[in-house]
């Protein structure tokens, strides 16, 4: 059976910057090869790339993760009816929450004395529905809860097709970002989407330190006679030459797009997705102590493969950690690594056969890798990566692709 898995390898250096921080404040390390490395997990490039969805997407392909899901239906429920009070539709977005997921929501203590109002029901866990499941939801809530008559609604979904009718709705219209990162109900397993990415923890090519930077600043107000500083302080830091992986099973992110809404699962949204999905984890960055290192880089190399069997990552080149050059820097003997690492690994598992390859680089210290596939722009490595997915997806070969056999992951608490 033929499957298309997309492969994406980068190369990213980043100068003194603290990414993605323990519960000390220290950057994220982990051991590798024998020696301690820097490491972004992968929840927060996860993060970083669904937010950068929020320019390359329209709103109603995206989904909203929240424990707010009474608060967010309740606004739904008022666009449609607007002559009910908020309490009644949050009241009524709270039994629809119910019947829809089976997930129960309360009302949490209030956060302070001085608020005037109720805080609406909550949910106990975030709860990830689509723009379209959200609306699909407020129409339901609308036709059975007759002017706000919270137990007119309990009726309606006690007859078992509407309750059906609740579950699809929040089983179908999957957006992109539940679609490629999945999603967990606990209490409807049903309702669980197994993730079509795979996002590894970005580790660095080489050894890392931790340095940190003791800092001070100054009262405005003090006068010549006021000597020393307000507030002191020290923040951890490092820098690195990072290898990041990604894994794509457009199989399953077809499934997911398509299920229960779209029997003909057209090859557009599945493209567009994939674009996305591979500019924004190519361009994003986790915002981690940004305005105060300013650590804004992109990657000095991309490299992508498209592939029929299973993901391969490319890290194991990095085992042995790689030694500064002697004129300084990481970056060249990183790519020469994978220059040698992986025609190696595809010949001696038979990948030679396949895949199409890309690689967008900058810089010569990347000249290595021209070797690896087409040298692209990053334009012309989304339009042919598209392309390249549309043709393999296109209609008279979908009884062949049919649904993926593992590549997707259970989606995990920090996409």
């Amino acid at each position: 059976m033929t499957r298309t898995i997309v492969d994406i390898h980068i190369l990213q250096t980043v100068p003194p910057s603290n990414l993605n921080r323990d519960d000390t404040g220290t950057p994220k390390s982990a051991t590798y090869g024998g020696v301690r490395r820097s490491r972004v997990s992968s929840q927060a490039w996860k993060r970083a790339t669904r937010k950068a969805f929020t320019e390359l997407l329209d709103s109603t392909e995206l989904g909203v993760r929240t424990k707010k899901v009474v608060e967010v239906l309740a606004d739904r429920v008022l666009g449609l009816d607007p002559s009910l009070s908020r309490v009644a539709a949050q009241s009524l977005a709270a039994e629809t929450i119910l019947a829809a997921t089976g997930s129960r929501v309360a009302v949490p203590t209030r956060k302070s004395k001085q608020d005037v109002e109720d805080p609406a029901a909550e949910s106990t866990y975030l709860m990830f529905l689509s723009d379209r499941q959200f609306d699909a939801l407020a129409r339901m809530t609308v036709e059975g809860g007759k002017g706000g008559d919270v137990k007119a609604l309990k009726e309606f979904f006690k007859d078992k097709e509407n309750k059906a009718r609740a579950k699809q709705a929040a089983r179908t219209e999957h957006s992109v970002d539940i679609a490629l990162f999945g999603r967990m109900v606990a209490d409807s397993t049903d309702l669980n989407v197994d993730a079509a990415a795979q996002v590894a923890h970005a580790l660095s090519v080489h050894a890392v330190e931790v340095e940190s930077d003791y800092y001070t600043a100054v009262d405005d107000k003090n006068t010549d006679a006021e000597t020393g500083a307000g507030m002191i302080g020290t923040i951890d830091f490092n820098s690195a030459t990072l290898y990041r992986y990604a894994a794509l099973d457009v199989n399953r992110l077809q499934e997911n797009l398509g299920a229960g809404h779209d029997e003909a699962r057209p090859v557009e949204p599945t493209r567009r997705a994939v674009t996305a999905f591979l500019e924004g984890f190519i361009t994003s960055l986790p915002t981690g102590k940004i305005n105060t290192f300013g650590n804004q880089t992109l990657p000095a190399a991309v490299i992508v493969k498209l592939r029929s069997r299973r993901p391969v990552s490319y890290v194991a080149a990095f085992e042995e950690p790689v030694a500064v050059s002697r004129d300084g820097g990481f970056l060249k003997e990183s790519c020469a690594r994978l220059a040698d690492f992986v025609p190696d690994l595809e010949r001696s598992f038979g990948l030679t056969d396949g895949p199409e390859g890309w690689v967008l680089r900058v810089g010569k210290d990347t000249d290595a890798l021209s070797v690896l596939g087409k040298s692209v722009s990053l334009n012309e490595l989304l339009a042919e990566v598209g392309d390249a997915v549309a043709a393999r997806l296109a209609p008279e070969s979908s009884e062949s692709s049919g649904a993926s056999d593992g590549a997707g992951v259970a989606a995990e608490p920090g996409a």
